[in-house]
């Protein structure tokens, strides 16, 4: 027990062997040089890794669009081509529309061409399954005087979607007004894109840009879609998805002042373009009535809008000692790094390894221990522990 606590309380050094080569030493030097150099450089001044970080931002957003535009010789405000009206972060700007009026439940010939027809042999494969808009009766009915359909039943008469129409172009004038809100939970932080020095008379005139008006939250739709690397014209004929992004990217160690928002723009629905099956985006939509004798009857509504979904996320940083301390650690920890790859070189690469070997490692077995013994008994003196040789 005693011999346990006498071997408890010693201490073990390593062993150092001084090398004197210029190349080993240069190599170790640098080595040490870029190791401190990237936690200097890097680690603590470009990820800031002193900071203590919150990623989960919470966001609240709230848009409202103006304009006026004229569509089929109607003029056009915000109730008629914004939707959903509540002002969220996900709106949608109507550019184009097809209308179906005075439609009612009934019984009527499919519009789409692939459901042609000549006689009810030809339809009666498709009854009571879901044609392009109602249920199939597997009836064979006359379209024009020249054309049969197969039959549905459902909100007749059928939509025609294939009219050519003109987009609203006004759209590209239209104005997105931006009201965001952020807080950094994590330190209580709270911020919005409104600055202390915008004004009203600076909203009411500003329009924001990359250049002047960094920080306007008023946006016009053409340079949104411009910013975005999008053709307005193919836009607004098609519909597509536009993203605004806000970050939030703050040092809470400098002052209140250096926490903005930064603006980017993507299109969000990049495969549709490539695709021709389904390009763009588009929706559809009723406006119901009801007649006089009940009866209830509807105007169908294929709309081609450009949809916006005002993206928002940030991260905040702030001094602590903790990750301090442990990247301050693992800092003088990788220096150690240069010695790790020294002793590679010199063990493998460089003339005299064997005596570098020899040096840094000692090797002693239990053979050598009982041949040294017996040399003691035959001699009557203490020999040394390692013996070279075997004479």
């Amino acid at each position: 027990m005693w011999s346990c606590v006498k071997d408890f309380f010693t201490y073990e050094t390593t062993k150092s062997v001084v090398v004197k080569s210029w190349t080993i030493g240069i190599i170790n030097r640098a080595v040490q040089l870029l190791i401190i150099t990237y936690f200097i450089g890097w680690v603590f001044v470009n990820e800031k890794a002193y900071q203590v970080r919150d990623t989960a931002i919470e966001s609240s957003v709230m848009t409202k669009v103006k304009g006026f535009g004229i569509y089929n010789n109607k003029v056009m405000d915000v109730a008629d081509y914004v939707t959903p009206t509540q002002g969220a972060s996900v709106f949608c700007i109507i550019t184009k529309m097809i209308t179906t009026e005075n439609q009612v439940q009934g019984y009527c010939p499919e519009s789409e061409k692939k459901y042609n027809c000549t006689q009810d042999s030809h339809c009666t494969k498709h009854r009571d399954k879901s044609g392009s808009y109602g249920i199939l009766t597997g009836k064979c009915v006359p379209f024009n005087a020249t054309i049969k359909m197969c039959q549905i039943k459902g909100w007749c008469p059928a939509e025609i979607d294939t009219i050519k129409t003109t987009p609203m172009m006004e759209v590209e004038n239209f104005t997105i007004f931006i009201k965001n809100s952020i807080r950094f939970p994590t330190f209580n932080y709270t911020k919005g894109n409104f600055l202390t020095t915008i004004t009203q008379d600076y909203i009411q005139n500003c329009n924001f840009d990359m250049v002047n008006n960094t920080y306007c939250p008023i946006f016009r739709v053409g340079d949104v879609v411009r910013y975005a690397q999008q053709n307005f014209t193919k836009l607004a004929n098609k519909g597509g998805v536009i993203g605004i992004k806000i970050g939030w990217i703050c040092d809470l160690d400098k002052s209140d002042d250096q926490c903005n928002p930064s603006y980017s723009f993507t299109r969000l629905d990049a495969m549709s373009q490539k695709n021709a099956v389904s390009p763009g985006y588009n929706f559809r939509f009723a406006k119901y009535y009801k007649m006089e004798n009940g009866t209830d009857y509807r105007t169908l509504v294929k709309a081609y809008a450009i949809r916006f979904d005002v993206l928002v996320n940030g991260n905040a940083g702030k001094f602590n000692m903790v990750p301090t301390l442990i990247n301050i650690v693992a800092a003088f920890t990788s220096v150690g790094v240069g010695t790790v790859l020294c002793d590679i070189i010199l063990l493998n690469f460089l003339k005299g390894a064997e005596q570098y070997k020899a040096k840094k490692f000692e090797e002693f077995g239990a053979e050598q221990e009982v041949y040294r013994r017996l040399l003691e008994l035959f001699h009557r003196k203490p020999l040394p522990a390692r013996l070279k040789g075997s004479g």
